[in-house]
């Protein structure tokens, strides 16, 4: 699946700590003046039209965190997507723009197209009630853009820009948690749970992406607001893991996930790890562990790829590969992964790369690659990268596997039969030249040919797979009577 933008402001340098601001002595700026054009034109049309209009959400708090944290410029705005909100109703704003489209208009939401963007508007509004634990009973349309912030989940995204008026509103000192890398719920915490229970993995998954730290009276409404969490559809849990597994260090959001009690709801595989008891160091002088810190490692240390990440947090679930593999194919169809991510991910898990000793030989590194695919052997063998690092294996250990990778690329270089379609024959010339018959006997000695090849690739040639498959034949027939 293709990678999101990544939600964190780029990190400090090493030399920066995560709680220092870039550049203390000033205060982060927003003006119109780099806005584009779009959202420009979106403001003073309604603006002309007597409304208001606001930039809230990730916008607003990821280009003041660019400030504050990476030295970005003052009045530099970074965004994936533009929303606003307006004291205008739906009603009101669809005839000021040529191309409208009533995305979620019951709740107050449209989606204008103006040059080429989408601008997702929605009036000001207060909710009242949340039955499901997601959506509001109940939409009350107001004219404060305050109440309209005090609705939202955290205070970081309760912080809004008004371009034509070039106003920062900030009711609820979000810049303040902002600078601090602190993540608070907006006003009671445990309301704000239980209006949406997709809040709480929210603020795990904020944890990692923004790389902040929970607030401590949000996290202890966490726990008493996991009821609201069970009714989550899997759909809206999956994209959250999603977000969290694209960023610096995932582990961040599993840890919170696990120290709360949501992992044991959503993934009690995973949430079983934790009990596994310590884990043998991989190598002297490094601290053992549990399997469930080793996997969080582990998770950190592979590149930012979401198939790539789950194999590297599912991997040992269970001791026995096939059975781990299992297990994380049940998880991944709970939380509605496609086919093909599944596949992929338990493929890694299945096929780990063996001990080096047991693939010393050319024919058994051949088997190995047939196992695991030509197209994926690079990122089985990053996934054990991951896992030896996470274990604290020495460089010996490590220059082995990265002995072995050159082993393999040389391998894959020479072009050997790996499969049933690279052999010199096939199912067609059996019947044709050795006098076989239709039937799953031509499947077991292609299957025995390609074994053949596989210890010696200098055979994969017609006559001698001939003569080899007539001999099998021979030996496979009934007496004769």
């Amino acid at each position: 699946m293709p990678p999101p933008a990544d939600e964190r402001p780029a990190p400090p340098s090493p030399s920066s700590p995560l709680s220092t601001p870039a550049a203390s002595d000033r205060s982060p700026h927003l003006s119109r003046q780099n806005l584009p054009r779009a959202v420009l034109e979106l403001c003073e049309r309604l603006g002309s039209a007597g409304y208001r209009a606001w930039v809230v959400g990730g916008s607003v708090r990821d280009s003041l965190l660019d400030q504050i944290f990476a030295g970005a410029a003052a009045d530099t705005w970074r965004a994936k997507d533009w929303d606003l909100a307006t004291d205008a109703t739906p009603e009101q704003v669809m005839p000021l723009f040529r191309k409208v489209i009533p995305t979620g208009i019951e709740h107050g939401t449209v989606t204008v197209l103006l040059q080429g963007k989408e601008l997702e508007v929605t009036t000001l509004r207060a909710e009242r009630s949340y039955a499901d634990g997601r959506r509001p009973d109940h939409v009350d349309f107001v004219l404060s853009i305050d109440e309209d912030l005090s609705r939202r989940d955290f205070t970081v995204n309760a912080i809004a820009f008004e371009p034509n008026t070039e106003t920062l509103v900030d009711p609820f000192d979000g810049l303040g948690d902002l600078r601090e890398r602190r993540l608070r719920a907006v006003g009671e915490a445990a309301r704000r749970f239980a209006e949406d229970g997709l809040r709480v993995l929210r603020a795990a998954r904020l944890v990692a992406t923004l790389e902040f730290e929970l607030e401590p009276e949000t996290a202890q409404a966490i726990a008493p607001s996991l009821d609201t969490y069970r009714r989550v559809s899997a759909e809206r849990i999956r994209d959250e893991w999603n977000k969290a597994l694209l960023a610096r260090e995932p582990s961040r959001a599993y840890r919170v996930m696990h120290e709360h009690g949501m992992l044991a709801i959503t993934a009690p595989e995973v949430e079983g790890l934790a009990g596994a008891g310590p884990v043998a160091a991989a190598s002297a002088g490094h601290t053992p562990t549990t399997a469930f810190g080793v996997a969080l490692e582990r998770l950190d240390r592979c590149a930012r790829e979401v198939e790539l990440r789950l194999a590297a947090l599912l991997r040992e679930i269970d001791r026995e590969p096939a059975r781990a593999a299992e297990l994380a194919d049940a998880l991944l169809v709970r939380l509605r992964y496609s086919n093909a991510e599944r596949k992929l991910v338990t493929h890694l898990i299945r096929n780990p790369v063996p001990p080096r000793a047991e693939l010393a030989t050319p024919a058994s590194l051949r088997r190995w690659l047939r196992r695991i695919g030509p197209e994926l052997h690079g990122l089985a063998c990053r996934l054990e990268r991951a896992h030896l690092e996470a274990l604290g294996a020495g460089a010996d250990e490590l220059d082995a596997l990265a002995d072995f990778e050159q082993r393999a690329r040389d391998e894959l270089a020479k072009a050997p039969p790996l499969s049933l379609s690279a052999l010199a024959i096939d199912g067609k010339r059996l019947m044709a030249d050795a006098g076989l018959k239709p039937g799953r006997q031509i499947g077991v000695i292609l299957e025995a040919l390609l074994e053949q090849v596989l210890d010696d690739p200098s055979e994969n040639e017609p006559a001698r797979l001939l003569e080899r498959a007539r001999a099998l034949a021979a030996a496979s027939a009934p007496p004769a009577r």
